[in-house]
């Protein structure tokens, strides 16, 4: 126990300087692992946000590239290749997303294109392919016949001009009046040069309908696909007179009538209107040179004397018979013409000159006689 008293207190004071000591060991290494520990992840936290390098595959319209880069974002990945792009043209990924190990950059550079449609041409960017692809873009409806040139599934170059021509099919129908014949047949119970109409005329009518195409508006085809009759046409159905009235005269036909010209009245056995013309020796009027035998001679064998002969019908007019041309005076039938039928005289001039101006003239003609009223 004495010893005890003795060693005890020190033995304790040995006992507890050794954990203290220990105690601080202890903590010594706890601060220093937890040092190392936030050292470590400082570390960690720099190498995991240092650029990694990432294998790209770049495709610019149509061309692949595979690249290394340790950029983050697209935008720097385009920065640092020189591409540069527009707002016409087409990129897979946003600008913002940050690249990935593997990743797919596709870019298409949009073309210049023109468009032609409805009368209006405008100029526009795409990054379609084909003709088809960039009428869908646009937004145009084709119609059923509608022309694309180029072709729908014609590639898209630059500068390449599409045309687009409205094409229309219509049926439309006309309608075309159809003009009536006239024809004519004899009628023995009309006098000669009188006309009956036994049948009036009507025109008919058709419809046409056609299938005409329209492009752009414009006419460019035009087919007739049916004919229908919607009136037959009447045709006009004449009598034409052919009983001679003709009165054949003689010195013994009574006179129809008195009358008094330039001064001397006469009987007259018939008073008739007819054509009026002149002609006078030459070789125009009567084919005969001055050098003819009957050059000069009527057709009664007289010779031709001015203010005297005419020529006549004479189925109308006796030869040799005096008539009264009003406005003319007395003529003596004397002659015939090729020209000369019906109610038609033709009065002798020695001038060829008056003839030619005399013309053609309708007058009243007096039939006289085989006499000249004054007895000449």
């Amino acid at each position: 126990m004495n010893i005890w008293r003795q060693i005890g207190p020190k033995l304790t004071r040995d006992v507890d300087g050794l954990y203290q000591r220990g105690q601080s060991r202890i903590l010594f290494g706890a601060a220093a692992a937890l040092v190392f520990l936030a050292l470590m992840t400082i570390i960690w936290m720099i190498v995991w946000n240092l650029p990694q390098t990432k294998t790209i595959e770049l495709i610019v319209d149509g061309n692949i590239e595979t690249i290394e880069t340790r950029v983050t974002y697209v935008q720097e990945l385009l920065a640092e290749q020189g591409i540069t792009i527009t707002a016409h043209d087409w990129i897979s990924v946003p600008l913002t997303d940050k690249l990935h190990h593997q990743d797919r950059v596709e870019i298409k550079y949009a073309v210049p294109v023109t468009i032609e449609v409805d009368d209006q041409s405008s100029q526009l960017f795409t990054t379609v392919e084909t003709v088809g692809q960039l009428i869908k873009q646009v937004g145009l409806q084709l119609g059923e016949f509608d022309i694309v040139q180029p072709g729908l599934e014609e590639l898209l170059k630059p500068g390449d001009y599409v045309r687009i021509s409205r094409v229309e099919k219509r049926l439309e129908s006309e309608t075309e009046i159809i003009p009536f014949e006239i024809f004519t047949k004899q009628d023995s119970s009309l006098s000669k040069g009188k006309e009956k109409i036994e049948q009036e005329g009507q025109p008919g009518l058709v419809e046409y309908t056609y299938e005409r195409v329209y492009a752009d508006g414009k006419l460019v085809e035009e087919t007739l696909v049916d004919t229908k009759v919607q009136r037959q046409a009447v045709d006009r159905i004449v009598a034409v007179g052919t009983r001679s009235d003709v009165t054949i005269l003689s010195a013994s036909s009574p006179n129809v009538e008195t009358v008094t010209k330039d001064g001397v009245t006469f009987g007259v056995k018939k008073i008739i209107e007819a054509t009026l013309t002149a002609y006078d020796s030459g070789e125009e009027s009567t084919g005969k040179t001055e050098d003819h035998p009957l050059y000069g001679i009527t057709y009664s064998g007289t010779k031709v004397k001015e203010g005297r002969t005419a020529a006549v019908d004479p189925e109308v007019i006796p030869l040799g018979w005096w008539i009264y041309i009003e406005g003319y005076g007395f003529r003596r039938a004397e002659d015939t013409g090729s020209g000369v039928k019906g109610n038609w005289v033709d009065i002798y001039f020695d001038s060829r000159e008056i003839a030619e101006k005399f013309g053609k003239k309708k007058g009243v003609v007096y039939i006289i006689g085989p006499d000249h009223p004054l007895g000449e």
